[in-house]
């Protein structure tokens, strides 16, 4: 898979393999990712592992080239983009509107919305990809693996090499994590440590998820991220829920349920007032440079040539071919949505309702368009503040179905929540795709790739990645649920927080029905105002920053859930600072980034092969082998927990040359 030297060698690069392999990647790692983002409301991005896999399997074949691994990695990256819509769906089984996911509309909302958004970014590519100088930095990290497995810098034999280390970096990690996983499952280890203890009237706690997979998803965020949860979790279990405890006592709870009911009750308003306010201040610092980028495109495209005499690096998805699609996606979207209401007691205003989400979901989709992809450019798919943009486009929503709605909801303001989260499902959809498609894009353009044929790899990975996600999600709801649904009938006892889709939602009633608690919500504003103060004033340094946004939602998520993260993301900066200035310093962390990536995908596959058996056996707990208060269990847990990370990172770090 070389290039050879003074020559360019045959352009393979959009193939049936090619293709047929960045489905199968984006199907398991689209599994992986729903179920990281129900657990801890995240997703991860999977370009550089699909990449590391491409390159050793279509070794392979005599006639791979860089440009068909690229194509490989641009399918598979769907499955990162895709699995954000969880962030939004669940929502419609929360608040009651649906029992299960039907596969139809779930998977038409994702798929039509995601090549809405590739279609959207078409346009944008020149302006927001090739004039511009936002680094990329997921799409440069990308096109740099491709480069050096492709032989492209190095020798070919170190390549072939380094493509084999680091499948097996994924494939070890994956193997620790379900390993433990699997011990977990039979009760022998714990899968989570808690503490709660009084503080004189009042109680708090500390607690960690035996979780592997929020471990890695801690490295991979960085030590900002990490430091930034710490703070959240020291704000909500060290002041919030201590001080609110005392104001209102509960002496005949325990401190483990008066510190809990406390903390769901009233300390996740505040962390959701504080992820809001610090979404906005994100978003509104974007404002200038995507208005620029935007009428940058808009003059890019009108200065083009109808198409003919453009170099091959440059051709896009013709412009008519783009409108034509985006215009026909409006249909099946209508129908979608149409039968939606009409199935409901909105049945009487269903076609205004359609109409005006529609006109909504094409034009703000195109506005969200262009800020995901500026956002992508600047700080990465990864970090891009996607769930501030669903905050704005549920509040958008909301608000149109409210006025238009009211009348024919007769007091009960749940179908029109439901409406206002399919609609903010649609919109977000567009936005997710759009996030990737220009990362993608980028990556291409670095490795000489045909936009083109990336932009129609990109759809065929958004229909890939939409197809699984609905038996998935029907499975997670079926074997755990979610938490606080309104009509929790799963088969275990262990509900799966889905914290952004709980957010949404609340968010989503308060708007049309006056359920928030707005003082909380205050509080949570002026906190994350003083956040944002802090983040700024760190950032004048060019060494720290604190990002409100990641503080906000360790407010808001369990501290079982983000203390693990906070674990990974020091440990990760550790690992680094340790490697990083040996002459194999780089391979030494992309073999770190590949481990804990394992982590996520072992672990989550697990987990959903679980809830197949938790729904095969109909019994919450299928693989216990020992009691529920096996007493060794969080002892074997804990050591377990850093044996095999002490083990995968002295793996990892090892030194090579």
């Amino acid at each position: 898979m070389t290039v050879a030297a003074g020559a360019q060698a045959r352009r393979v690069e959009l193939t049936v393999r090619g293709i047929f392999l960045g489905i199968l990647i984006c199907l398991v790692f689209t599994a992986a990712n729903v179920y990281l983002g129900l657990k801890v409301g995240l997703t991860v991005a999977t370009s550089i592992p699909a990449a590391i896999i491409s390159m050793a399997l279509l070794r392979a074949f005599k006639d791979a080239t860089i440009w068909e691994n690229n194509i490989v990695q641009t399918v598979a990256s769907a499955a990162g983009a895709m699995a954000s819509v969880i962030f939004v769906l669940p929502g419609l089984v929360i608040v009651g509107a649906w029992s299960g996911f039907p596969f139809w509309t779930t998977f038409g909302i994702c798929a039509i919305g995601g090549v809405l958004g590739v279609m959207y970014t078409v346009p944008l590519r020149r302006a927001l990809v090739t004039n511009s100088p936002l680094p990329y930095p997921e799409g440069v990290a990308a096109a740099e693996v491709l480069k050096v497995g492709s032989g492209m810098r190095g020798d070919s034999a170190e390549a072939a090499a380094d493509g084999k280390r680091g499948l097996t970096a994924i494939l070890l990690g994956s193997a620790g994590s379900a390993l433990f996983a699997l011990v977990v499952g039979t009760r022998a280890f714990a899968g989570e440590v808690a503490a709660f203890f009084r503080v004189g009237a009042g109680a708090t706690g500390v607690g960690a998820s035996m979780s592997l997979a929020l471990f890695g998803a801690g490295h991979l965020m960085g030590v900002a991220v990490g430091m930034a949860m710490l703070a959240g979790i020291v704000i909500a279990w060290g002041v919030a829920v201590p001080i609110l405890t005392t104001m209102y006592p509960d002496a005949a709870a325990s401190a483990a349920d008066a510190a809990g009911a406390i903390w769901s009750t009233k300390v996740r308003f505040i962390g959701a007032g504080a992820i809001a306010i610090s979404a906005i201040w994100t978003l509104a610092k974007l404002a200038a440079p995507v208005w620029k980028g935007l009428m940058g495109a808009l003059s890019a495209q009108n200065l083009r040539a109808a198409g003919t005499g453009v170099d091959r690096a440059e051709q896009d998805i013709p412009i008519g071919i783009v409108a034509t699609v985006s215009a026909l996606c409006l249909i099946p979207l209508g129908v979608l949505i149409f039968n939606f209401l009409n199935a409901g007691p909105l049945a009487s205003v269903a076609a205004p309702l359609t109409a005006a989400s529609l006109v909504y979901i094409a034009v703000a989709g195109f506005a969200v368009a262009g800020v995901c992809g500026y956002m992508a450019g600047l700080i990465g798919s990864s970090n891009s503040p996607v769930s501030g943009l669903a905050i704005l486009a549920v509040l958008g929503a909301s608000l149109i179905v409210a006025a238009i709605g009211a009348g024919a909801a007769l007091g009960d303001p749940m179908p029109l929540v439901a409406f206002a989260l399919l609609v903010t499902s649609a919109l977000l959809a567009v936005a997710v795709a759009a996030n990737d498609n220009l990362q993608d894009l980028k990556t291409g353009q670095l490795v000489d790739a045909t936009p083109w044929r990336q932009q129609a790899a990109l759809v065929v990975g958004v229909i890939a990645g939409s197809a699984v996600i609905p038996p998935i999600l029907d499975l997670l709801n079926k074997s755990n649920g979610f938490a606080g649904a309104a009509n929790l009938a799963a088969i275990s006892d262990d509900p799966l927080p889905a914290p952004q889709a709980a957010l949404i939602s609340t968010i989503a009633k308060g708007v049309i029905g006056g359920q928030l608690d707005w003082g909380l919500i205050g509080v949570g504003v002026l906190v994350g105002i003083g956040l944002i103060v802090v983040d700024e004033g760190l950032r004048r340094t060019k060494r720290f920053s604190l990002p409100p946004l990641g503080v906000g939602m360790a407010i808001y998520l369990p501290a079982t859930v983000t203390l693990p993260v906070v674990f990974g993301a020091v440990a990760g900066w550790v690992y680094d600072r340790r490697v990083g200035k040996r002459a194999d310093g780089e391979a030494a962390k992309r073999l770190g980034v590949l481990v804990v990536s394992g982590l996520i995908v072992g672990e989550s596959l697990f987990n959903v092969a679980l809830a197949g058996l938790i729904v095969a056996t109909n019994s919450g707990a299928p693989l216990a082998l020992v009691p529920a208060d096996f007493a060794p269990a969080p002892i074997l847990a804990l050591v377990a927990y850093v044996g095999i990370m002490a083990g995968l990172y002295a793996w990892a770090g090892r030194k090579r040359i």
